[in-house]
Formats: C-alpha cells, sequence, structure tokens
C-alpha cells in the first residue's frame, strides 16, 4: 500500500466503463502534480483502463488491487 495519504478520492463503484476512468479524468485535471488519488471501482474492464491510460497520460499508477470485489487504484499526478 502506499504510505503517502491521499489526496483526492473518487467512488466509482457500481459505474460500469468508461465512467469510472471519466471520473478519474474529471479528478486529476483538478490536482496538482504529485498528489496522490484513489479511485475504487467494481468495473473489471477498469483494471485494463486504468492501466492503459497510466501508460499514456504520464500519471503513475502505483498501485492495483483489489479487495472484496473492488479495484482500488493509487495513482501520482504527472506534471503536465
Amino acid at each position: 500500500m502506499v504510505p503517502e495519504a491521499i489526496d483526492v478520492e473518487v467512488d466509482a463503484r457500481q459505474l460500469r466503463c468508461p465512467l469510472p476512468l471519466l471520473k478519474a479524468k474529471q479528478a486529476i485535471q483538478r490536482m496538482q502534480a504529485g498528489q496522490l488519488l484513489r479511485v475504487m471501482a467494481t468495473d473489471a474492464g477498469s483494471v485494463r483502463d486504468f492501466q492503459a491510460w497510466s501508460a499514456q497520460s504520464g500519471h503513475g499508477l502505483l498501485s492495483c488491487e483489489e479487495q472484496n470485489h473492488t479495484f482500488i487504484y493509487i495513482l501520482r499526478k504527472g506534471s503536465e
């Protein structure tokens, strides 16, 4: 788990793709570089979406884990 404090959290549980990723994009736009975002999603397709988006966007996917059918992503906003 990430030892630092989470700056912003997005609860995208029960939303289907692509909504969890869209909610994360909206949240990260309002954040400062280096801040941490936690996203909770229940759509299994979000795993692929977050991995691809992180690789393309420059935002770091620090962790991706599943707990009780919920996928929890921790991202660090990159510099823009």
